[in-house]
């Protein structure tokens, strides 16, 4: 039986995100999965895949810290001899598919978004492009979320042997369910996503000051990625927010939402705004790529420019503006919308048409 070997950042992204491709992997192949973390390996394991642990620093920029990982990346494929590697987020993509293509092992890489990344200038922004082009250049197949990102891609010159263009990673339209609209007077706002300036948490804390009443609610999910977490608590002390913090199963909280909040200035495609929309919710979302693709404006929800919460808060006067009935029928379109485009049995496909291609080529 032939060997996959796939590394990633975070067990969770790859088991709630990407299970049903590992699924696929494990019903053809041996499947091994490098992760720094424990949190969903029983369900990877269960699934049928081998784990190793290798540890990473997500956001660190220590040379010697990326240099050990590479030299991680390099053991790992010399001791398992893989026929293919997947890779997926930045360090991953990079040191993982350099350590691939110098042993000449076929690999495919996921860009799930660019995060600010691309917005340095300067010697920064060449060191990473070049990285970048070192990564990828030898990989087989390199997956994009959205075509802003393979446009920056192509620009910067950073390319591989093959592009393709999925739906991000779809929406397990089971797992998310459509479910009824809440019948209440009050309005329950969710923030979905790390708490940190990129993901547009000052925004929405502006916006949750100027809104919030004993009728509109703003609520946060997610983990603290930056330091903001004495000003939550202040806030939540003052009842402007409510902190539900970071949820392994976030269904229940989708469904228990009026309207789902995704502010980020940066997204590969926005994994909070597709499962909500399957669940039924409308969304207020940033008009960039990665989220634009999600919604359909004043149909699904309604979108804003990121950085400017004046605007944010004029889309959301603009959702607090409708009645409960119109509110429901937007959540039911945007059901409808994943249904049509965002099923992730055909990304599933996607990715599963170019594992075949790759390893039946001999």
């Amino acid at each position: 039986m032939e060997r996959v070997l796939i590394l990633i950042n975070s067990s969770g992204g790859l088991c709630d995100f990407r299970g049903e491709f590992v699924e696929a992997l494990c019903a053809e192949y041996e499947v091994w999965v490098s992760m720094p973390d424990d949190v969903k390996e029983k369900e990877l394991v269960d699934m049928g895949c081998h784990i190793i642990r290798t540890p990473i620093n997500r956001r660190g920029i220590n040379p010697l810290e990326d240099l050990k990982l590479y030299r991680a990346y390099g053991k790992i494929m010399k001791d398992l001899r893989p026929s293919l590697v997947a890779t997926y987020t930045i360090k991953p993509n990079i040191y993982g598919g350099f350590a691939a293509g110098m042993k000449k092992i076929p690999y495919i890489a996921t860009i799930t978004g660019l995060g600010g990344a691309f917005d340095r200038t300067g010697l920064l922004l060449r060191l990473i492009v070049g990285m970048y082009r070192a990564g990828l250049k030898r990989a087989a197949c390199v997956f994009f979320q959205n075509e802003e990102n393979r446009g920056i891609f192509r620009d910067m010159g950073i390319t591989a042997k093959k592009t393709r263009m999925v739906m991000g990673s779809g929406v397990s339209l089971n797992k998310h369910r459509f479910e009824p609209y809440p019948e209440r007077e009050e309005v329950h706002f969710l923030f979905v996503g790390r708490v940190m300036k990129e993901r547009g948490i000052l925004e929405y804390i502006e916006a949750a000051k100027h809104l919030h009443s004993d009728r509109v609610f703003f609520d946060i999910m997610g983990y603290c990625d930056e330091d903001y977490q004495e000003l939550l608590d202040d806030l939540e002390k003052e009842g402007v927010i409510r902190q539900i913090g970071f949820q392994t199963q976030v269904h229940e909280y989708l469904a228990a939402a009026d309207a789902i909040v995704v502010a980020s200035f940066h997204e590969g495609m926005s994994n909070a705004l597709i499962e909500g929309a399957a669940t039924g919710r409308p969304v207020i979302a940033s008009n960039i790529s990665g989220c634009k693709e999600a919604f359909e404006e004043g149909v699904t929800g309604f979108g804003f420019t990121p950085g400017k919460p004046e605007e944010l808060i004029g889309a959301l006067k603009k959702f607090l503006s409708l009645s409960r009935k119109e509110r429901a029928a937007m959540g039911r379109c945007g059901r409808e919308k994943m249904e049509r485009e965002f099923d992730r049995r055909l990304v599933t496909a996607a990715y599963m048409d170019e594992v075949g291609r790759i390893l039946d080529r001999g």
